[in-house]
């Protein structure tokens, strides 16, 4: 807000008692102030109200200090369900500048914390109920709050009220609209959406691009997300700091295979090798840079994550450094980042190092902190100061959740500590924590690979009557504990009935499968069932050629296994 030069004058004490300013304190800690006469109600009718933005979390800047009356609208809302008491709540309060503050303060508190039903309930009633003036700031709100809750229709409704009700709409109003879509993996309708943006005279910008590409990356779609940045470049539109951070976010969560000796993405991303995706975040990285796109904490964290995936512990922590060389103090999502890397490449000394250093600079670990420790251990095969850690978690008042109890069961499964992992298990229980198909798979495989069928099956039949339904890698563990134990009639008995289960098999189905005739060197059955798995659509991944491979007695065995191999990667890549 520009203070003219007359009003400069006038000491803000005296301002203050003639009620033409307001004061308050911004993120920086530095006192501003705004004149009342000045604000336009088409505009909101409030500094902070017009300086919303979606994503932010906060308003212009200014996290919201709610006033007395906020905070009981804010505690009212939140307890009440029924919209009829709700409203009939708001209608007494006056219609007044400070109510709408009030309102829009109550109301970006409680996106902070989520709390997507008791929003929608008072824009509802502000745009629907009230004498306040429609605004557009209202509508992308509800628009937000519909599209968190996968509710696109409502949220496709309300942008169409926005129109009736002769609002423009703005480019946060768009980006929420093609979020929603998105999430609701409707790619067409979000393209649409990106289309009408020009309709207004509104080019997309930077904020309505990372919207459209954060969609399509949570709806699973990396390969469209990339061609959308592309175009955003091809457009003019310059990237932004957010923009790149989702991006190197991208390139960092691709998985991988291998397929020969070669790696590939199974998103079949740029058709680049995995090896290289760390580096094509680095290349984002360094092209930021240098188009003085200065890079913030979340973006070092990303590409610290990119490397630790990755388990390159040394890039990582290069860049960690590159990191403080530029100023900006890790918080605890670096220092975790950092952590997994180490973790990751086998080396869970470094990470209690990293543990034990973040500490040492007064930033407090959390309780992703320990569970990257628990991890860190169990991976190692330490499962006693796995549980360590897991133990002065417990004892600091983090409570374990159910993430926290798997970590440590994977560590005593690891260890084959078949007693102790039972006793978790039962931990969990008494916790509330009811064991979910992960836990019981885990425990079906502990139980195969020690020979104890019966345990194993007594397994099985509980999930099949429980509520835990078994998934794809419960029978994957069957079939693969079958063929290895020579019980081949169980393992072809389980095969045939996915079908009955509704259940497709996976790479990881066809490879147990093969692994069992592969061990007796029963090659011509290998290629029969390998075959059987082109036929049936599912590509072979590097275990799948390794097993097949071994299976072979003879050098034209294994010439012909190489143009197989050959043959459906080119129709993979054809096609």
């Amino acid at each position: 807000m520009v203070i003219s030069d007359a009003e400069k004058r006038i000491p803000v004490v005296e301002m203050l008692k003639s009620g033409k300013v307001t004061v308050y304190i911004d993120k920086h800690g530095k006192w501003r102030t705004f004149d009342h006469k000045k604000m336009s109600r088409k505009r909101c009718g409030s500094l902070r109200g017009q300086g919303w933005k979606y994503g932010s979390g906060f308003v212009d800047g200014v996290f919201p200090v709610l006033s007395p009356v906020a905070h009981q609208i804010l505690n009212f809302v939140r307890k009440e369900v029924d919209p009829n008491n709700v409203w009939a709540a708001l209608d007494t309060l006056p219609v007044t500048h400070e109510t709408w503050d009030d309102l829009i303060n109550v109301a970006v508190q409680l996106r902070l914390n989520k709390q997507w039903d008791p929003i929608a309930l008072i824009c509802q009633w502000i745009l629907y109920k009230s004498s306040f003036q429609t605004d557009v700031m209202c509508y992308n709100l509800l628009i937000d709050a519909y599209g968190q809750k996968y509710l696109y229709k409502k949220a496709e409704e309300t942008y169409v009220d926005l129109l009736q009700a002769r609002c423009i709409p703005t480019e946060d109003t768009y980006a929420l609209l093609i979020k929603a879509y998105c999430a609701c993996g409707l790619l067409e309708k979000a393209e649409a959406a990106f289309v009408d943006i020009r309709k207004y005279g509104l080019p997309p910008s930077a904020i309505v691009y990372n919207a459209y590409i954060d969609g399509l990356m949570k709806a699973g779609n990396p390969q469209r997300a990339i061609e959308i940045f592309q175009r955003m470049k091809n457009d003019g539109c310059q990237p932004s700091t957010d923009t790149y951070t989702l991006l190197i976010n991208l390139h960092g969560k691709v998985s991988s295979v291998v397929f020969g000796s070669e790696l590939f993405c199974k998103s079949d991303l740029l058709d680049m090798p995995l090896a290289s995706q760390s580096y094509m975040a680095l290349k984002l990285f360094n092209e930021m840079r240098s188009k003085k796109c200065r890079p913030d904490i979340c973006t070092y964290t990303a590409l610290v994550n990119a490397f630790a995936r990755e388990g390159l512990c040394e890039k990582a922590e290069e860049i960690f450094e590159q990191m403080q060389e530029d100023k900006l103090e890790p918080d605890v999502y670096t220092y975790n980042a950092l952590m997994e890397a180490y973790s990751r490449a086998g080396f869970p000394y470094g990470a209690a190092e990293i543990f034990s250093l973040m500490r040492y600079m007064g930033c407090e670990p959390d309780r992703a902190s320990y569970n990257i420790m628990v991890d860190a251990y169990g991976r190692a095969g330490l499962h006693e100061d796995a549980q360590a850690v897991f133990n002065e978690m417990k004892r600091l008042g983090i409570t374990p959740t159910m993430k926290s109890h798997m970590l440590l069961l994977c560590a005593y499964s690891k260890a084959r500590n078949v007693t102790k992992c039972e006793e978790i298990v039962n931990q969990m229980s008494e916790s509330g924590l009811e064991p979910d198909t992960f836990v019981l798979n885990s425990m079906m495989h502990l139980y195969g690979q020690l020979g104890q069928f019966e345990k194993m099956e007594e397994v099985l039949t509980a999930m099949e009557k429980g509520p835990y339904e078994a998934d794809i890698s419960t029978y994957n563990i069957l079939i693969n504990i079958y063929g290895r134990a020579g019980f081949f009639e169980r393992m072809e008995g389980i095969f045939q009935s996915l079908t009955t289960k509704n259940l497709k098999p996976d790479v990881v189905t066809w490879t147990s499968r093969l692994g069992a005739y592969s061990r007796k060197k029963l090659y011509r059955k290998c290629l029969e069932i390998f075959e059987e798995m082109i036929d049936g659509g599912c590509h072979p991944d590097g275990g799948t050629a390794k097993v097949l491979l071994s299976a072979c007695s003879s050098e034209d065995q294994i010439e012909q296994v190489h143009k197989v191999k050959s043959m459906d990667h080119c129709n993979q890549n054809n096609a």
